[in-house]
């Protein structure tokens, strides 16, 4: 709304006075304060979240605005979404008619992933997700997933990747990993040993999991997470382990040449 002041304007002219009204349009021109610029209409960007519930399968799938904000990786996570789902209807259609078939009830099936970020970089977006899938078996299953979106070059980075070798990586982080790894089991057995399975009391290889980098300053990595799902470290009834370590001048020295400024020693 456009307020407009009509004043009286005095004129001295001898002796009298005499009282003059300027017309409205010259008033508007004098007092009128400029427009503000027109503001160019934003897209605002939005995680997404698909749920999909029925007969055959629930199917859920979802991922942060902060991934969403970057067009390439939306597009990976969009065909991703796509490629799980489609996938799950055949699989799940395929076991309803087996189930009919075999005259055993169908259950439906399930495909759940919960994109996270764990770290927010200039350069980086670090996310992970546990991956839950349950196709008729005695009980559902479940495994950890990582991406890492490097922002200058444009494309994901698996976060070995960023390292000279797999095997420097390993012995670089394998002696913290176990350690805590075994007071993780320890804490969870009370005392108890692995079961039958000597595997499960003995330590595994860090890098065949999953890993996840993270930060706890916001700039720069300086952490490292291991994210181990049932099954490789003990008992399906023990449950997932997550273990963090530091980087330390050694996992520093195991860091290629052209990524060593996104990373720093505790």
């Amino acid at each position: 709304m456009r307020l407009i002041l009509m004043g009286a304007v005095v004129v001295l002219a001898g002796c009298s006075v005499k009282e003059e009204t300027p017309t409205p349009d010259a008033t508007e021109s004098a007092m009128a304060m400029p427009a503000a610029p027109e503001m160019a209409a934003q897209t605002p960007v939005a995680a997404r979240e698909i749920h999909e519930d029925n007969d055959l399968y629930q199917f859920d799938y979802s991922y942060p605005a902060s991934a969403g904000a970057i067009p390439a990786l939306k597009a990976l996570l969009d065909a991703d979404l796509e490629k799980a789902r489609s996938d799950l209807k055949v699989e799940a259609t395929e076991g309803q008619k087996l189930a009919t078939e075999s005259g055993f009830p169908f259950n439906p099936y399930s495909y759940n992933v919960e994109w996270q970020v764990v770290t927010d970089l200039s350069a980086w977006l670090s996310m992970s997700t546990l991956i839950g899938t349950y196709s008729g078996g005695a009980h559902p299953n479940y495994v950890f997933n990582t991406l890492l979106w490097d922002r200058i070059a444009g494309k994901r980075r698996a976060p070995a990747d960023l390292f000279v070798s797999k095997a420097a990586l390993s012995e670089a982080i394998r002696a913290p990993f176990c350690k805590e790894l075994d007071l993780q089991r320890a804490k969870k057995r009370e005392g108890q040993d692995g079961g039958e399975i000597a595997e499960f009391s003995k330590c595994i290889d860090p890098v065949e999991e999953t890993l996840i980098l993270g930060s706890s300053n916001g700039k720069a990595f300086d952490r490292i997470g291991v994210l181990v799902a049932p099954y490789s470290a003990g008992p399906y009834a023990e449950g997932d382990y997550e273990v963090t370590v530091p980087v330390t001048p050694k996992v520093l020295a195991a860091v290629k040449p052209e990524f060593k400024a996104s990373f720093v020693a505790r």
